[in-house]
């Protein structure tokens, strides 16, 4: 994701004051007297910077989410059934959900007591499921597009600006990341738990549907048509995209015959071609920089035809912008679609095992985007890195350094130079050749899983044959800048 600067408040929110949504609803009690133990799946994944979001005991597959969109009202009937594999012995297990009417659920087809609490789902199977067993879990809600649901980054007491809904004159848009994905539908709601998705979308048949993956079907009964999307690879939820509204295509070929289909207002087409038609000679440009093939199916462009909270966002296969920012100069575009391009290989094809680990998403973002400006000329590598040398003491003064921020509201912000800075190092201090064979071998390693920092330390000390922990984790851990290989003179001011 690249967003505009944050407001300096942000950067001094003390983790107590955070305060996140919940909503109060319940339904059919779940019944836990007398489950054996050890039979409860955790109702957290264990993250330090998001403590309540995801849950433990399986492991999720894929997830089959329906949308029934009607103009005119923000609720949409909606299911979604997640296919799963028990990790233990589980009486019962949960999901993250919020802003959600559930209606009922169902485990291997059976009704299954629930309940909801804050932002969790919890549900007793009617029979309890063993570990090793594969299983379904199918819920029936009504998603509210009107819940915008702050993040549980946000301070309390602030008006909360952003829309995860996102709302355009003929339809909407998501942005889950960080953890509002469990907004759109029941999920295991981390990225460490990534799963293969088919999204099915009925609209008016004068809307067209639009979302992750590669378009399966469309069928038309009457005024209502239904589009199917299905991803080939998993992705992780915070990444996924479902947008509605009167959209035209704009089909291209990328290296090897890659598909790439984007998709732009239909009454700004003809403007918005020649930027999205810069789109192959991107993949192609990252390619031969990376040295592998683009990891998904497919690849695009969306232009919301909304603000879009002033971001882009890396939503899997399908890159997001507003196209209202993509009718800017190319030197000021180019640089932002290059950035969200790098994420498909780095934060969705490799995903990241917590967000302490967030630096291995932005920090390649950035440095890849500064790569491609330095390739097209628009600005130069060197003077890049030197400025944001020189702001890191302040930063990771206000912030802590970028694999312990001292808060979760830093998360896709306070990452990306420290990041890049590392990486910059780290390919002065080996050299390019090693470097790539690092970024290559870490690459083919975690591709469709989910890596953590030492994962990537472990590659790049085994792929360099030296110890480069001491290096890395100055640039990800320490209270002060550490260094940069090969510039002795720079300094970066308190």
């Amino acid at each position: 994701m690249l967003r505009r600067p944050r407001n300096k408040v942000l950067r001094t929110v003390s983790a107590a004051a955070v305060a996140g949504a919940t909503v109060a609803a319940v339904a059919v009690p779940s019944a836990q007297a007398g489950e054996p133990a050890g039979g409860a799946g955790a109702e957290s994944a264990g993250d330090r910077l998001y403590p309540k979001l995801g849950n433990g005991g399986y492991d999720a597959g894929s997830y089959d989410v329906q949308f029934d969109y009607r103009p005119g009202t923000p609720k949409m009937d909606a299911t979604v059934t997640m296919r799963a594999t028990a990790k233990q012995d589980l009486s019962r297990f949960s999901l993250d959900a919020a802003g959600q009417d559930i209606k009922s659920v169902t485990v291997q087809g059976a009704r299954a007591g629930f309940r909801t609490s804050g932002e969790k789902l919890t549900i007793t199977p009617k029979s309890p499921l063993r570990k090793g067993q594969t299983f379904t879990v199918r819920t029936d809600y009504r998603a509210d597009r009107s819940k915008n649901l702050p993040n549980s980054s946000w301070p309390s007491g602030i008006a909360y600006p952003v829309k995860h809904w996102v709302p355009t004159e003929d339809g909407f848009a998501l942005s889950g990341q960080p953890d509002r994905a469990h907004l759109f539908f029941p999920s295991n709601d981390h990225p460490s738990d990534k799963a293969r998705f088919t999204f099915r979308i009925s609209t008016p048949k004068n809307l067209q549907a639009v979302a992750n993956g590669s378009l399966i079907s469309r069928r038309t009964a009457g005024d209502r048509t239904t589009y199917t999307f299905r991803t080939r690879h998993p992705i992780p939820t915070h990444v996924v995209q479902v947008a509605v509204g009167k959209y035209r295509e704009v089909e291209q070929r990328g290296p090897r015959g890659l598909p790439i289909r984007s998709y732009v207002p239909a009454d700004q087409y003809t403007q918005l071609k020649p930027v999205v038609s810069k789109t192959p000679a991107q993949v192609a440009w990252l390619e031969k920089e990376i040295g592998r093939p683009f990891p998904f199916e497919a690849y695009g462009m969306l232009g919301v035809k909304s603000p879009y909270n002033g971001v882009a966002l890396e939503t899997a296969t399908l890159s997001t912008f507003s196209s209202l920012g993509l009718n800017r100069p190319a030197e000021q575009v180019e640089p932002v679609m290059a950035h969200e391009l790098v994420h498909q290989y780095f934060g969705d094809a490799v995903s990241v095992r917590n967000w302490d680990d967030m630096w291995i998403s932005e920090g390649h973002a950035h440095y890849y985007q500064y790569r491609y400006e330095a390739e097209r000329g628009f600005s130069k590598l060197e003077e890049n890195m030197r400025r944001l040398y020189e702001n890191d003491a302040k930063g990771r003064k206000e912030s802590g350094p970028a694999g312990h921020l001292k808060d979760s509201s830093g998360v896709l912000f306070d990452t990306n130079g420290p990041g890049a800075l590392m990486l910059h190092g780290l390919r002065n201090q080996v050299g390019d050749a090693t470097f790539r064979r690092i970024e290559q071998s870490f690459f083919d390693r975690y591709r469709d899983k989910a890596a953590s920092t030492q994962d990537y330390i472990d590659v790049a000390n085994k792929v360099s044959g030296r110890d480069l922990a001491p290096y890395i984790k100055s640039w990800l851990y320490g209270a002060k800048t550490p260094p940069m290989p090969g510039h002795p003179d720079w300094k970066s001011k308190p």
